[in-house]
């Protein structure tokens, strides 16, 4: 179920002296299972991105299209829309408001048709892969979690509806490293399932570990389009954007400023665990 976007742009309160142009002309094509990392810092329209393409807000100029199909259209199925793409924003444990995990998880399905079964049982799925037993936590209050917990019975919300897209706006923010590395690991088996990810964050180093392509934005338009090797070349212009690089990609540069033989697309921890071995054995040049 591809997206494409032509000439996307979007301003926030035209006309008047707040007229802010938040994204310009924006157009791409993200394909099926594709996992895409965006960068950006702050204001250079990252989030007006992945509204637009969730269908949260309508552009001011410019279209979106799922699996062939404007979603701004007056004739498009919004329920359609809702089932296929699921959308996490930044701490949306904020957003529990249920009196059981299970009611909470599945409030998200009320009006999607399924049977009371089918909703359970997609309920259940949801909290078994965010790592729960579901007998010990349907019937718990979602407020008296730990803050990881919430943030895992809140993901569940999004998962239960299945869809085929999923949108992430900075979702490790907060994380402890274990919290972190297991949602991270949930992103990629989705992706390895047919999942198609868009993620947000400012942490490059997950980025460059998980992401197969990343956009970078400046001034609501795509500054960088590509493989993290490709785009971390461009380290310099990184820097200047206050984004940075991953710390492998870091290590490499200044290993390498100092007379040390490693490849100039390193940017992953493996990458540069496999290239210093080969160093210490002679194999690198």
């Amino acid at each position: 179920m591809p997206i494409v976007t032509t000439d996307l742009s979007y301003t926030y309160a035209p006309g008047t002296a707040f007229e802010t142009r938040a994204l310009d002309n924006v157009s791409l094509e993200i394909g099926d299972g594709e996992y895409v990392g965006i960068m950006g810092r702050t204001g250079c329209g990252k989030s007006t991105l992945i509204q637009l393409l969730a269908g949260l807000i309508t552009p001011t100029a410019g279209a979106v299209f799922i699996d062939g199909e404007d979603i701004n259209a007056p004739s498009y199925d919004r329920a359609e829309l809702r089932k296929k793409v699921g959308v996490l924003f930044q701490y949306p444990e904020c957003q529990l408001f249920e009196t059981t995990v299970e009611k909470d998880v599945a409030f998200g399905l009320k009006h999607s048709g399924l049977s009371k079964d089918a909703v359970a049982r997609n309920a259940r799925w949801a909290l078994e892969r965010e790592g729960f037993d579901f007998e010990k936590v349907r019937g718990l209050s979602p407020l008296g979690l730990s803050g990881g917990e919430k943030r895992r019975v809140a993901t569940a919300g999004i998962l239960a509806a299945k869809p085929e897209i999923l949108i992430l706006d900075e979702p490790i923010a907060g994380l402890d490293p274990l919290g972190r590395d297991t949602f991270l690991q949930l992103t990629e088996d989705l992706n390895r399932e047919g999942v198609t990810i868009l993620m947000i964050s400012h942490n490059a180093d997950a980025l460059a570990e998980h992401a197969r392509r990343l956009l970078v934005l400046e001034n609501g338009r795509i500054l960088l389009d590509g493989p993290p090797k490709e785009v971390f070349r461009n380290a310099d212009l990184l820097r200047g954007l206050n984004i940075g690089v991953s710390q492998a990609k870091y290590a490499a540069e200044l290993l390498r400023s100092r007379g040390v033989g490693l490849p100039p697309d390193v940017v992953t921890e493996d990458e540069l665990l496999t290239a210093l071995t080969g160093v210490l054995k002679g194999g690198a040049q």
